[in-house]
C-alpha cells in the first residue's frame, strides 16, 4: 500500500524499567504492583525490557524490521516528577536521546503522551477524578510538546481511555484499582476534556502537528437474536466505544447510556465544544471480538461475558475473528467520518517456545495477515486507514498479566534480557520490504 505508514509500538511503563532511575517519580503502577494478588506472579515493571538503557539495542530492532515509525509513550513522571512544575532535565534528555536515535535510523517517532502511568502523586491529589487534572494535562502537554516538537509531528493525547476510566476505576483491574461508577464516570470526562484542551496547545508549539487520540474497540456479539441480548450488544457497545466516540465527534454522551447513569454527569458548560475539537485522526486499537448475552443484575450495562464454542482464540482467550475488524471500521468511518485512520495496536499473544534458538509462532503470522487482510477489504471501501502499527515490538510487562503473556515480535528473555526475532518478525519484515499485504 502507497503512503501507507509502518510501525511498532510500545509504552514506557511496559518496556522502560529503571523506576527509581533518572529523576523519575514513582507512578500509580508502581504502587498497584505492590497490591498483593494485584499482578500474577507478583510481577512488577522495575526492570521490564530494561529499555531506558538498551533503547540504542531496540532501535536497531526496529531499523531492521524496516518500519516507517515508532509509536512510543511518555512516562509523564520522568518529565514531571512532582506532577506539575519542575520539569526534570534528565527526563527530557532521555527521550531527545530517544527521538534523535530513531530520526537518525530513518524512523518517525510518534508520541502517546499518556499510557495509563499517572504520577502517583497526582493521584494522591485525586487523580482523573480531580477535575484539576485537565489543567495538570495541559501543562504537562505543554511541555512535552515545546522540548519535542521541533522534531515530532504525530501526537496522540491518550491511549485507551475505557481502560483508565473503567477497568481502572470501576472494576478496579488495572491501576489505581478503584470500584466506583461516579469516579469512573468523572474521570472519563476529565481525560476527554483534557484531551481536548490540549490539542490546540500541541498545534500552537509544533509546526504542521498532527493530534489525535486512540480508543480501543472491543465489538460486542450475541449467540441469540433475543431481544434483550440484542439491547444487551447494543448497551454494550454504546458504553465501550460510543461514551468515548459521541462526545469527540458529536458533542454529547450517548443517552441510551445516559439514562442509566444514577446520578448527574460532571459536564460543565461548554465542555463538549472543547471535547471536540478536531483532531487530525483518530487511532484504533482492536484485538477481538466480544460475545455478551443480557444479565440483569449487574449495573450499569446489564451484560454478562459468554464463550462460543470451538472458535479461535489466542493466549488471552481472545476470539480472532478479522470480519468483525473490517465491519468496525466501516461502521466508524460511515457513523463519525474521522479524517485519518491509523490502526495504533494490533497483534496477539502466544505461548511462544524457543525451539534451536528460533521462535515458530505461526499463529500470530496468520493473526496478522487476517487483520491486515481485514484493514485491506475495509479500505478497498473507503476507510481512510493510512497506517498500522503492530503490537508489540518487544514482549513485555502485560499489566495485571505480568509477564506471562507475550504479544513481541522479540522474544525477551527477562534474565538476560536477550532479544530474539519471531519468525513474526520476519513476516513483518519481509511484508514491508514488498509494501503489500497479500
Amino acid at each position: 500500500m502507497k503512503n501507507f505508514t509502518w510501525g511498532v509500538a510500545t509504552s514506557s511503563y511496559q518496556i522502560e524499567g529503571a523506576v527509581s532511575e533518572g529523576g523519575r517519580s514513582p507512578s500509580i503502577w508502581d504502587t498497584y504492583c505492590q497490591v498483593p494478588g494485584a499482578i500474577v506472579n507478583g510481577d512488577n515493571g522495575d526492570i521490564a525490557c530494561d529499555h531506558y538503557h538498551r533503547y540504542n539495542e531496540d532501535l536497531d530492532l526496529i531499523k531492521w524490521l524496516g518500519v516507517d515509525a515508532y509509536r512510543f509513550s511518555i512516562a509523564w513522571s520522568r518529565i514531571l516528577p512532582d506532577g506539575v512544575g519542575r520539569v526534570n532535565k534528565e527526563g527530557i534528555d532521555f527521550y531527545n536521546r530517544l527521538i534523535d536515535g530513531a530520526l537518525a535510523r530513518g524512523i518517525q517517532p510518534w508520541i502517546t503522551m499518556y499510557h495509563w502511568d499517572l504520577p502517583q502523586i497526582l493521584q494522591d491529589r485525586g487523580g482523573w477524578c480531580n477535575r484539576e487534572s485537565v489543567d495538570w494535562f495541559t501543562e504537562y502537554a505543554d511541555v512535552l510538546s515545546q522540548n519535542f516538537g521541533d522534531r515530532v509531528t504525530n501526537w496522540i493525547t491518550f491511549n485507551e481511555p475505557l481502560c483508565i476510566a473503567w477497568i481502572g476505576n470501576l472494576w478496579g483491574g488495572m491501576a489505581p484499582g478503584i470500584r466506583d461508577l461516579n469516579t469512573a464516570v468523572k474521570v472519563a470526562h476529565h481525560i476527554l476534556l483534557a484531551h481536548g484542551k490540549s490539542v490546540p496547545i500541541i498545534r500552537r508549539n509544533v509546526k504542521l502537528a498532527k493530534v489525535g487520540i486512540t480508543l480501543n474497540i472491543t465489538p460486542s456479539s450475541t449467540l441469540t437474536e433475543n431481544p434483550e441480548d440484542l439491547l444487551a450488544v447494543a448497551l454494550n457497545d454504546s458504553w465501550d466505544h460510543e461514551w468515548f466516540l459521541d462526545p469527540l465527534f458529536a458533542k454529547e454522551y450517548p443517552k441510551k447510556m445516559v439514562d442509566r447513569i444514577p446520578f448527574e454527569l460532571p459536564i460543565h458548560l461548554g465542555d463538549f465544544d472543547i471535547i471536540a475539537t478536531p483532531i487530525d485522526f483518530l487511532g484504533i486499537n482492536y484485538y477481538f471480538r466480544q460475545t455478551i448475552a443480557a444479565d440483569p443484575e449487574i449495573s450499569p450495562v446489564p451484560v454478562k461475558d459468554v464463550k462460543r464454542i470451538g472458535v479461535p482464540r489466542t493466549a488471552m482467550g481472545w476470539e480472532i475473528h478479522p470480519p468483525t475488524f473490517t465491519k468496525l471500521l466501516i461502521n466508524i468511518n460511515q457513523k463519525y467520518k474521522p479524517k485519518e485512520i491509523f490502526i495504533t495496536e494490533n497483534g496477539s499473544a502466544w505461548n511462544d517456545l524457543i525451539i534451536d534458538e528460533k521462535i515458530k509462532d505461526s499463529e500470530r503470522i496468520e493473526y496478522l495477515q487476517s487483520h491486515l487482510d481485514a484493514i485491506l477489504d475495509a479500505k478497498s471501501k473507503g476507510v481512510p486507514i493510512n497506517g498500522y502499527f503492530a503490537w508489540s515490538l518487544l514482549d513485555n510487562f502485560e499489566w495485571a498479566y505480568g509477564y506471562e503473556k507475550r504479544f513481541g515480535l522479540f522474544y525477551v528473555d527477562y534474565q538476560t534480557q536477550k532479544r530474539t526475532p519471531k519468525e513474526s518478525a520476519f513476516y513483518y519484515r519481509d511484508l514491508i520490504l514488498n509494501r503489500t499485504t497479500r
